[in-house]
């Protein structure tokens, strides 16, 4: 069971929700990049990077066997907060097509680096799924 949580009388959230309630068995996604199954970039651009660590983020819960339905907590690392601001609606879209068009409680920070030199984005997860 999940739950959105919003505040009476605080305007909507828009693509994401400021809280989530759930109960069921966690599932907890580490940071995950821009890279392919082999561990090898295939890109240097940010929303191609963004597709890949979406798609990278999905495997991981699919093992769990989870959905992006599930996911109630994700967490942004990127490098350069002008170019994910410049480019949200790129990246809305590459959401929608990945993760479709549930939005958990989400946190975005932007990092100094990351531990791979070549990642612009690292995403974690916590996912519920219901008992």
């Amino acid at each position: 069971m999940h739950k959105n949580l919003q505040p009476e009388g605080w305007a909507p959230a828009k693509g994401y929700a400021n809280g989530m309630a759930a109960r069921g068995t966690q599932v907890y996604v580490g940071g995950q990049i821009g890279w392919n199954a082999q561990q090898q970039f295939e890109t240097d651009d940010f929303i191609e990077q963004c597709r890949q660590t979406l798609s990278n983020v999905m495997d991981v819960l699919r093992a769990g066997n989870a959905g992006p339905e599930h996911m109630v907590r994700m967490t942004w690392y990127v490098v350069d907060r002008v170019e994910y601001n410049a480019r949200l609606k790129e990246l809305g879209a590459v959401y929608r097509e990945i993760v479709g068009k549930h939005f958990p409680a989400m946190t975005c920070v932007q990092v100094a680096g990351l531990m791979e030199a070549r990642a612009k984005v690292e995403i974690e997860v916590t996912a519920v799924v219901p008992d």
